[in-house]
């Protein structure tokens, strides 16, 4: 391929990919080129060349696609947080039941042209929808900024005005900031890891409670800037310090003490309400997720003698929409915090029938089942890195008759569908935009057993 970096290609894009960006092809070798639309013609920059694609820089639109908007925020070019801001919103739902269909062509699971694909369910104010925030923070000088890193690079770009972000949340990060600053506790930066290096702020959309977490690589009087908060949002329910020793990309280390205010916060979904402790793991965007279970509570048809298991559990959230409809439910997480949680919010609901367990779901569901324990249906909300493959092997092994995956990686569910896809059917797929101005979505997958006996069949016929 004779392509140089630094050389000025013109372009067609033809479609978007996975990260939001535009695809185009150049003598038949694949093109990406952040900020461009599908059907835009191009004139780009090539940044790297690799053997089988090319990356460019977005130079000049020659002709505009009809959907480009003029993205709002005034840092969208260099923060990254968002990819799909300059498209138009309804445009954006379309492109990511588009994401949804290319995943499932490139992984191929059974039946997938026949899945039936529901359009995206989209927010009516795609603005200010994350209720929590992780900011890094860096030092400049004699400033503290808070915000993310630019794509790509180390380089931090400080946020104080996000429009995506919840407005209360940004204000006390912003504020956040100027106490660091101002009462001179040392920030992490690459070659000293003792300092604060994030900051995590999360508010309840039911209670307005807020709790916080600074992640600092060693023991730091945080006293004088916890006393200016609280002084200041009263709203400020939880203070606690995570410890982060090692140089690890991760955003927390193992050990978190709660050094001001209670131990969690009270949020509420559906019609039921829990706590969440600082670590447990609760969606970004409470609004969307108020859809996304009612979604997940249709796709799973419950009866008052069934047993659900709902894997990836945190603190029960998602679980105890079906806890009123099921004979028992079982859940387990890694995060033990998550699971101490789950037990509470279960027993302050006056749930009987539910039981509760830290550890992995590949290692709990195998030992439950040897028990004698047996689930007509099963839940699963994994992270996005998908189901783990021991995890799915037990799910294909076990197989309970019906079964949801609430995914927020078309990737992976479309890579864990092949595997699923020996022993379920998919009745359907909903996405939901969780996450407006972002090339991400999650998705509600509705999967039922196979009948046994069309299983045989079809396994006489391929042997």
């Amino acid at each position: 391929m004779n392509v140089k970096v630094k050389q000025r290609i013109p372009l067609k894009i033809k479609k978007m990919g996975i990260n939001g960006e535009g695809i185009g092809f150049y003598k038949k070798t694949l093109v990406f080129v952040p900020g461009a639309l599908k059907g835009e013609e191009v004139y780009c920059q090539v940044t790297r060349v690799q053997r089988n694609f090319i990356e460019a820089k977005l130079l000049t639109i020659n002709k505009r696609s009809k959907f480009r908007v003029e993205a709002p925020c005034e840092i969208y070019d260099s923060c990254g947080g968002c990819q799909i801001m300059h498209l138009h919103y309804n445009k954006q739902l379309e492109f990511k039941e588009d994401l949804l269909r290319q995943a499932l062509k490139k992984f191929a699971p059974v039946g997938y042209e026949n899945y039936e694909i529901r359009p995206t369910i989209g927010m009516q104010e795609p603005l200010y929808y994350r209720a929590k925030l992780q900011f890094q923070t860096r030092k400049y000088k004699d400033e503290v900024k808070a915000g993310l890193y630019a794509q790509n690079s180390h380089y931090l770009v400080s946020l104080k005005n996000c429009l995506v972000q919840d407005k209360v949340t940004q204000q006390i990060i912003n504020k956040v900031a100027r106490l660091l600053g101002k009462y001179r506790l040392p920030i992490y930066d690459e070659r000293k890891t003792a300092g604060v290096r994030t900051v995590m702020i999360r508010r309840s959309r039911k209670t307005g409670q807020v709790q916080m977490i600074f992640v600092t690589g060693r023991k730091l009087d945080f006293s004088l800037v916890v006393q200016d908060l609280v002084a200041e949002f009263p709203e400020l329910e939880t203070v606690a310090v995570n410890y982060h020793t090692s140089k690890s990309s991760e955003i927390y280390g193992d050990k978190t003490e709660i050094i001001w205010g209670e131990k969690a916060i009270q949020e509420g979904v559906l019609d039921y309400e829990f706590s969440l402790s600082p670590r447990a793991f609760y969606q970004l965007n409470p609004e969307q997720t108020e859809v996304l279970y009612g979604e997940a509570v249709k796709a799973l048809d419950v009866t008052e003698e069934d047993h659900l298991i709902d894997a990836y559990c945190g603190v029960g959230t998602i679980g105890f929409a079906f806890a009123k409809r099921v004979k028992s439910l079982r859940g387990m997480d890694i995060i033990p915090e998550a699971i101490e949680d789950a037990k509470r919010n279960a027993k302050r609901m006056g749930f009987d029938n539910t039981l509760y367990e830290a550890g992995t779901a590949e290692e709990i569901i195998p030992r439950w089942y040897a028990e004698g324990y047996r689930a007509d249906a099963l839940i699963v909300d994994p992270p996005r890195t998908g189901l783990d493959d021991k995890l799915l092997e037990t799910i294909v092994r076990y197989a309970p008759e019906k079964m949801v995956y609430v995914s927020c990686n078309v990737s992976t569910l479309a890579r864990d569908l092949v595997k699923l896809s020996r022993v379920y059917d998919v009745h359907y797929i909903q996405s939901v935009d969780m996450f407006p101005h972002t090339a991400r979505t999650e998705a509600v997958v509705k999967l039922f057993k196979r009948d046994s006996t069309r299983l045989g069949s079809e396994r006489t016929h391929k042997g």
